[in-house]
């Protein structure tokens, strides 16, 4: 049997896994492999392009192709008021960022038995900010800037074992093919919950850390996104920020989604649960989020010109079968190694969902991938040339 031999082992090729090769590579780690499950790089930041035509739209990845009009089906906003370290990366990488639309009235749902109510609208302090091309560009310029790491897509990892000195792993292709890597440390680059689901560990980890991770809930595993999109933002028009909340549903929040110099889009959460979503039919949904927005912000907005629809419970790359029973709302972080024991010194988790700072969050993944890479001392990695 071939072994791939490598001095450190990504898993995950989301922002944190992306963040964390480009650390590495800075500190002249020139023999890292990244392994992600599925076929494209980003995780659970998925930035789709405004269609040409139609409006039924899948929620693909968009290719890297530099476009501005470009929307987000996984995270939106970013503070960089405190977020700095965030906010210093995308600075670096060239990125224009823009302020999130909160001017005018919001509008308020209470019950299915009332007309919606206008009300008046406030505004996020720090203001929520947004990337122009989505939070797609921060993925697709952290992977150009990528030389030496290598990265190998469709290759999900189904076992880790420890044969001291060194890690073992397993990855499975698609056709379930399974190749084998050897390492001296991984860096988790995905949700403790889904590590802890979906790897067998030799020997198992330590009992109360595999119960933290299993305890965590992963952000967006939940929830579902619906985005619709218009050749103009005439919300604005009628003096409408383009949010709303809502007790009727399908949808619980709504904001204004448009791209400057690009398309006009709201889009929303549901509010429905992950069972109840997944016995209802996408169209059914579609059909119920275009009723909703045309009694919030009139008839003009229950005809979009493309809609695009993304059910984060259905993914099995980020959501298990316990994410589909939770709230997916941002916890305390759990410990990100082993602190004794086999797995000590050999593996750190990096996911947002490690972050101290902001489990969960954009920033969080920026966070836990510096202080995972940080913990790997220039004496551990020129041990590993040895």
């Amino acid at each position: 049997m071939r072994v791939n031999t490598a001095k450190v082992v990504i898993v995950g090729g989301g922002l944190s896994g992306l963040y964390a090769a480009h650390l590495l590579e800075q500190r002249g780690v020139k023999d890292a492999v990244l392994l992600e499950a599925r076929d494209a790089l980003g995780g659970r930041i998925v930035s789709v392009p405004a269609p040409q035509n139609g409006a039924h739209c899948h929620a693909g990845r968009a290719g890297a192709d530099g476009t501005a009009d470009r929307f987000d089906l996984g995270p939106s906003w970013f503070w960089p008021g405190f977020q700095r370290r965030l906010g210093r990366l995308v600075q670096e990488l060239g990125l224009t960022c823009f302020e999130q639309f909160e001017d005018g009235d919001m509008v308020l749902e209470r019950s299915a038995a009332e007309p919606p109510t206008r009300m008046r609208g406030y505004g996020n302090e720090p203001p929520s900010m947004r990337l122009l091309g989505g939070m797609g560009a921060l993925t697709d310029a952290l992977g150009r800037r990528l030389t030496t790491t290598r990265i190998v897509t469709g290759q999900a990892v189904r076992r880790m074992r420890r044969v001291a000195p060194h890690v073992e792993l397993d990855s499975e292709d698609a056709s379930g093919l399974v190749t084998t890597w050897r390492t001296g440390h991984v860096l988790l680059a995905l949700p403790p919950r889904l590590a802890e689901h979906t790897i067998v560990f030799e020997p198992a980890l330590p009992s109360a850390l595999a119960e933290q991770w299993r305890a965590t809930a992963t952000w967006m595993a939940p929830h579902a996104k619906y985005l619709a999109l218009y050749d103009a933002p005439f919300w604005r028009e009628q003096g409408l920020s383009g949010e709303a909340r809502s007790a009727h549903g399908p949808l619980a929040e709504i904001h204004d989604a448009a791209v400057p110099g690009g398309s006009a889009a709201l889009f929303g959460f549901f509010s429905l649960p992950a069972v109840v979503r997944k016995g209802v039919q996408e169209d059914a949904l579609r059909a119920h989020c275009r009723a909703q927005l045309a009694r919030l912000f009139g008839p003009q907005a229950g005809a979009p010109k493309a809609e695009f629809f993304k059910d984060w419970a259905q993914e099995p790359c980020t959501a298990t079968p316990a994410d589909g029973l939770g709230t997916g709302h941002h916890t305390g972080a759990p410990l990100a190694s082993a602190s004794a024991g086999t797995w000590q010194g050999c593996l750190t988790g990096i996911g947002s969902e490690w972050s101290q700072q902001f489990p969960g969050y954009v920033a969080g993944a920026i966070d836990a991938a510096h202080l995972g890479v940080q913990a790997l001392t220039t004496q551990y990695l020129s041990a590993l040339d040895q």
